[in-house]
């Protein structure tokens, strides 16, 4: 180890030695007698970790960003949340595979009180029958299915990639922005794509995929303002080539069936207009 620097030693360096720490940068902090000594295993990097430590000690607000940092579930420079960082977007996980759960994956009776509307009440072979069924619907207080249908999946496989898709840039969005823009995204995308969908094709769907897009579409778009999120550039093209692909007769010839595509559209789009409504916070996690 070779020493670097001494302070004082009331001054408080835990923070400080702990973002050290995940920059992958080796160092230690003694004390003797009356200062505290930082060691650096590289001397090389004396110079950064030297400018680093003023600011740190002589700006609040880069000591609040350094303490912020350290609380964020990030490891080995990947995002790797718990459900303490994220307990709304954990939460509509553990109610989509309860629903999963009591619905049979969509076989039983209880399916129907997550559609859009009642399938069986109401008329719905064409678009103004079906305005007309979502109007009685709302008018009747079932306001619940604007949302429902999201926590409604028909396989294992269905609400397995959803969860885990929605896990990984919703809880993102939740820490980084909080939970306010969270659940204003959630809903914005969920009502778009879900009315979108039904509008269409009728009640006859359901998952999280909309609000996936949605999410996925906000993240993007608002990631060009103030990086901030951790998703390959990549998965953006991916989930658009898909989502043109599910308009096509590809899914069915491959046995997949037909996708909820317009879900996936409408809570795209609905992503990109909550991104250019809801500025970025201007600094660190929003309350």
């Amino acid at each position: 180890m070779h020493r670097i620097k001494e302070l004082e030693a009331g001054e408080d360096l835990s923070g400080f030695s702990t973002w050290l720490g995940h920059q992958g940068v080796k160092h230690r902090i003694t004390r003797e007698s009356d200062v505290q000594v930082l060691w650096l295993d590289n001397p090389d990097h004396a110079e950064p970790v030297l400018a680093a430590l003023e600011q740190y000690i002589s700006r609040d607000d880069v000591r609040d960003k350094v303490e912020q940092t350290i609380r964020a579930p990030i490891r080995g420079g990947r995002w790797q949340p718990s459900p303490r960082h994220s307990p709304l977007v954990f939460g509509v996980i553990v109610v989509a595979a309860l629903a999963a759960w009591l619905t049979g994956l969509g076989e039983n009776v209880l399916s129907l009180l997550f559609m859009y509307v009642d399938p069986q009440a109401h008329d719905w072979s064409t678009f103004g029958n079906r305005v007309e069924a979502l109007t009685a619907s709302l008018a009747s207080g079932q306001v619940w299915r604007l949302v429902s249908p999201d926590f409604l999946h028909f396989s294992l496989m269905h609400i397995v990639f959803n969860s885990v898709m929605l896990w990984f840039l919703a809880s993102q969005v939740e820490w980084m922005d909080g939970r306010g823009r969270f659940v204003a995204l959630f809903l914005a995308t969920s009502l778009a794509s879900n009315t979108l969908q039904y509008l269409v094709s009728g009640p006859l769907f359901g998952g999280l995929s909309g609000v996936v897009y949605g999410v996925l579409g906000y993240c993007w778009l608002s990631q060009q303002r103030q990086p901030r999120f951790q998703f390959p550039p990549a998965l953006v093209t991916f989930a658009l080539v898909w989502m043109i692909i599910g308009f096509t007769p590809i899914p069915v010839w491959l046995g997949i069936g037909r996708m909820a595509n317009e879900a996936h559209l409408g809570g795209f789009l609905g992503g990109l207009l909550m991104a250019l409504l809801m500025a970025p916070p201007r600094q660190g996690r929003a309350a």
